[in-house]
């Protein structure tokens, strides 16, 4: 399951990260996504729209559906529940991260030091998420600290953009990036999911280059 999930972010080089107040948005805004040619979204357990709106995008069928922000074992089961494929977490939990394991879901927790990082070795990761990216150090950082773990790989995510994205990726240990600009809520704002469509179709051709 892991691999599957993992060689799909890679193909697609990218992880909308996304945080719905409201559910209703989740039908037109994974269609944007899907028309833009980025079918992933991972939605953040940030708000109480978050379960609904990973069942009403994982219905579909044609989007690759992701919760983040996972911090308890009961989020897990939610998330899964609901339809979700992978998981994302913030930092490293490893009753979280076992109680994924086990339930037989994708997970791909935070990092930031070579603890953590040796934490997920431990438990049998090859994939994890570097976060905050930006904030910890950028690819500087990302670089020094996964010398060591040449069978590490990150999907970087936490200040990511338009500007940045190409640079992280060219970083051969880096499978995807997460990032929030191509669905920032102020796009559709208006009810207006075109933008989205727009924005997305331009970070599929961005990181193409």
């Amino acid at each position: 399951m892991s691999d599957a999930v993992f060689e799909q972010l890679g193909r697609h080089k990218l992880a909308p990260v996304i945080a719905l107040d409201d559910a209703k948005q989740a039908e037109p805004l994974a269609e944007a996504l899907v028309a833009g040619g980025l079918p992933v979204a991972e939605v953040t357990f940030r708000t109480d729209a978050a379960l609904e709106s990973i069942r009403i995008m994982a219905q579909r069928g044609d989007l690759l559906v992701g919760a983040g922000t996972v911090l308890t074992t009961r989020q897990v089961d939610q998330a899964q529940e609901a339809g979700a494929t992978f998981i994302v977490s913030p930092g490293f939990n490893p009753k979280v991260v076992r109680h994924a394991q086990q339930a037989g879901i994708c997970v791909c927790p935070g990092v930031c030091t070579p603890s953590d990082i040796e934490q997920a070795i431990e438990h049998g990761l090859e994939v994890v998420k570097f976060f905050p990216a930006e904030a910890f150090g950028g690819l500087a950082t990302l670089k020094a600290i996964a010398a060591p773990y040449r069978q590490v790989r990150f999907m970087p995510t936490g200040g990511i953009g338009p500007d940045n994205v190409r640079d992280y990726l060219a970083f051969d240990r880096v499978v995807a990036c997460g990032g929030s600009w191509m669905v920032k809520p102020s796009l559709y704002a208006d009810g207006d999911f075109a933008p989205v469509r727009r924005a997305a179709a331009e970070a599929v051709a961005l990181v193409k280059q």
